[in-house]
């Protein structure tokens, strides 16, 4: 039996990590303001069916960009034999899909640290077989990370295997206990520098990787960006700071961001504030946008469309919005200002991508890129453009 030293929640509140308040008050850190697992730490991915697919973004997503995981293979037995680069982005990356479990655990000729449940279905619930996977991981003695409504600690059968095999399961999305909920303050006003929040058309349309992008670019630039999460796949790629918000109360949705903004600002100084969008603020199946807004009073915004895409996501009698509708909606819903526009390329040829940009920056007038097929230097001049004062930063920086 491989043992495998205890891991640290990325979300869930421990009774060690707390901070003190300027009356001497004692409390809770922020959900993401603990240990990182080491960056050595293996792990294998489960998206039956779905890499590359909408419905696997918690998978893409990690292939993309892990900071706390190196990614051994991802298990899809459709694509199978298939490099996982090459399935998203047309570049080999040497990180393969496998057949099952047993082909993913042969392939890394040990036990990895742990088993990733890489998928996002809209029940966010495990399926029959699924559960029975999930414990034969566990009994061949990995962590499990489950980014799931469906919290796994909870289940008695679960709770038991974790003893059996000395094992740990991280539910990424649980809260905080509800003694320990912030509500909405007014504090965001303190948070001197810019904040920036990256808004979408529809869910699950590249928000988060555009968010990852932008930081880093920023980053590379000498610029101090910090991200805030707010979904279960950016707190397991390794945000620092962040809050699953679709599964707080609604009452302190906006409170624990600006929570967790506050205390990354005054913990880390940065020179901006890029927070992840979940959903949009004009489909009626999501509230998260709106608890963006409220929580972050962001000082611009960047949205992030898919031209090709002609109805929501998982609902196909819903008709997509235009860039311009949702920015009007934005605009009008929140303080706040449109900054740029990023294009998702799916279903869409390079000369294609490169038509709509030139279309939609004359129809809005703001600058618009596509975040991975385009340099990234745009998407530093889009915020740069924006905030010039992030200019002199640069130049002191340098």
């Amino acid at each position: 039996m491989l043992v495998i030293p205890p891991v640290v929640s990325s979300t869930a509140p421990e009774a060690n990590f707390k901070s003190v308040t300027s009356n001497g008050a004692v409390r809770p850190l922020p959900l993401c303001a603990t240990e990182k697992i080491p960056r050595s730490a293996t792990a294998i991915v489960y998206c039956e069916a779905n890499f590359g697919e909408i419905d696997g973004k918690t998978a893409n997503g990690l292939i993309r960009r892990s900071e706390k995981y190196k990614i051994l293979s991802v298990i899809d037995s459709k694509k199978a034999g298939l490099d996982t680069g090459m399935i998203l982005d047309g570049k080999p990356n040497t990180i393969p899909v496998c057949r099952d479990l047993a082909d993913a655990l042969a392939q890394a000729g040990s036990i990895p640290d742990f088993f990733i449940f890489g998928m996002a279905p809209s029940s966010g619930m495990l399926s029959k077989y699924e559960r029975g996977l999930v414990l034969e991981a566990m009994s061949h003695g990995m962590n499990i990370v489950n980014g799931l409504h469906e919290f796994l600690n909870d289940d008695p059968v679960f709770a038991a295997a974790c003893l059996a095999n000395q094992v740990e399961i991280i539910d990424v999305r649980k809260p905080r206990d509800k003694k320990d909920l912030r509500l909405f303050s007014g504090r965001i006003a303190e948070v001197t520098c810019p904040v920036i929040a990256v808004l979408g058309t529809d869910c699950a349309i590249g928000k988060r990787t555009t968010t990852n992008m932008i930081t880093s670019a920023l980053n590379e630039a000498g610029i101090k960006a910090l991200m805030i999460g707010t979904g279960q796949t950016g707190l397991i790629q390794g945000a620092r700071y962040g809050v699953a918000l679709d599964a707080v109360p609604s009452q302190f949705c906006a409170g624990e961001l600006e929570a967790t903004i506050v205390e990354a600002f005054e913990a880390e100084s940065p020179d901006i504030i890029v927070v992840e969008g979940q959903g949009a603020l004009s489909h009626p199946a999501f509230s998260s946008t709106s608890f963006i807004l409220r929580g972050s009073c962001p000082n611009g915004v960047v949205l992030q469309h898919a031209p090709r895409r002609s109805q929501r996501c998982d609902f196909e009698n819903m008709p997509m919005p235009t860039p311009a509708s949702e920015i009007n909606l934005i605009e009008t819903f929140a303080d706040t200002r449109i900054i740029g526009l990023t294009l998702n390329h799916e279903q869409m040829s390079d000369p294609e991508v490169s038509t709509a940009i030139t279309r939609y920056e004359q129809e809005l007038g703001i600058p618009v890129t596509d975040a991975l097929t385009r340099p990234t230097e745009h998407l530093l001049e889009m915020v740069l453009a924006a905030f010039p004062t992030l200019k002199r930063k640069q130049a002191a920086n340098a």
